[in-house]
């Protein structure tokens, strides 16, 4: 099992420190501007003192916008991380996803087939990693999943490598419509991939841990 995570709270701790040392640097620099903007203007038409307060108004709520900014973008990360680490328990198991699914040439792929409730007839569709349909058999038009064998209409097994899945919707002999067909694939590992959590499937494949949608225990 592996979870990678780097320290929530000194990420959080370095990004604060460092977004502060950044405005201090720029206010110090706007100051030294402003003092020799004073220094330089017209004695006999000197800017008002009143602009000098908006300026400094308005560069004190630049100041405070973007250390907020910093601030949430780090919160985010920290909360991100500590959600990759509460998902650390569904690593070993079968997350069910939108995804490609690798056959080995041995274990079947369950598919989770979700016909319309006006399909009289569904098809599953098999596409093989460059997007080639490589085959086509008709299932039930149920919910119930559905263990695919890795044989062509033929009975003679696919190359191994990944494929993915559709489902076509038929009522009568109109489609419907063609959707993709969620699979269950092993999780191996919870990453974190900028402010989101991701799976790593067994099959290579990464995954976004809100497109999950069932977990299972690994057969």
């Amino acid at each position: 099992m592996e979870v990678n995570s780097a320290g929530a709270s000194t990420t959080t701790h370095s990004a604060t420190t460092n977004a502060t040392s950044s405005v201090s640097s720029d206010f110090e620099t706007f100051l030294k501007m402003l003092t020799v903007q004073m220094q330089n203007q017209d004695p006999l038409n000197p800017v008002d003192s009143s602009d000098y307060a908006v300026q400094l108004a308005t560069f004190s709520g630049v100041e405070q916008q973007v250390l907020t900014n910093d601030l949430l973008s780090a919160l985010s990360g920290q909360l991100a991380a500590s959600g990759m680490s509460d998902m650390a328990s569904w690593v070993g198991k079968e997350a069910r996803a939108i995804a490609p699914a690798e056959w080995d040439g041995t274990n079947s792929v369950t598919v989770s087939p979700n016909p319309l409730t006006v399909a009289d007839r569904t098809e599953l569709v098999i596409r093989d990693r460059w997007g080639s349909e490589v085959d086509r058999r008709e299932i039930p038009a149920t919910t119930d999943p559905y263990e695919w064998d890795g044989l062509d209409s033929n009975g003679t097994p696919l190359p191994t490598g990944l494929y993915s899945f559709e489902l076509a919707n038929f009522s009568g002999d109109d489609l419907v419509t063609q959707d993709p067909v969620e699979v269950y694939t092993e999780v191996m590992e919870v990453q974190s991939n900028g402010h989101q959590t991701v799976l790593l499937l067994s099959s290579g494949v990464h995954v976004a841990a809100s497109g999950v949608t069932a977990l299972r225990n690994g057969s």
